[in-house]
């Protein structure tokens, strides 16, 4: 079931992110969903539950890691397509179009992908956050041409505003082997 909200924080500190973690399931009564290290050295705790609960923990997540956070979101009406991709969840990649986001932040890639999945009809892949891409997140999504590139413009202002450091790419007709790989996995080694 997908919590009404969730947060993502990123810190540059993995002992100052765990403290981080810690205090934010001890303030508000939140579902941590997933913590842990990514590369290049970064710390990510995504948290979900009531937006009141959600808001609580980041607040002091944001008040303990103080200057150790790099990058946060907090999304109060996260889509179902977003919550069950940072779950783990991948889905068909059957669109005729697809499109790629690209942030070095992964909270501002889950803020994106939100923004693109609600602007237009695409279903995310996948999303990606920070291992085996040098902590960088990235956000698959596929379907018809205009819906992808109505997708991918919403989700890369919206990470543009907030982050600035945006790559995105739109492939208007994939080819099949293309498709087949991307429905296998995006990892060069999977």
């Amino acid at each position: 079931m997908t919590p009404p909200a969730i947060a993502v924080l990123e810190f540059d500190s993995i002992a100052v992110g765990t403290r981080a973690a810690d205090a934010m399931v001890k303030r508000a009564p939140i579902t941590v969903f997933r913590i842990g290290t990514v590369h290049p050295g970064k710390f990510i705790v995504l948290v979900g539950g009531s937006v009141a609960d959600v808001q609580e923990s980041r607040t002091e997540g944001l008040l303990v890691g103080g200057a150790s956070v790099r990058s946060e979101i907090l999304l109060p009406d996260v889509h179902q397509q977003v919550f069950d991709a940072v779950s783990g969840k991948r889905q068909a990649n059957t669109g005729d179009a697809l499109g790629v986001i690209e942030t070095t932040s992964i909270p501002i890639n889950v803020a994106a992908a939100d923004k693109a999945v609600k602007t237009a009809d695409v279903t995310i892949i996948e999303i990606r956050l920070g291992d085996g891409l040098g902590g960088k997140g990235i956000t698959h999504m596929a379907g018809l041409l205009h819906e992808v590139q109505a997708a991918v413009e919403a989700g890369v202002a919206v990470a543009t505003r907030v982050d600035g450091t945006v790559c995105q790419s739109i492939i208007p007709i994939q080819h099949v082997e293309l498709r087949e790989q991307v429905n296998k996995a995006t990892e060069f080694y999977k």
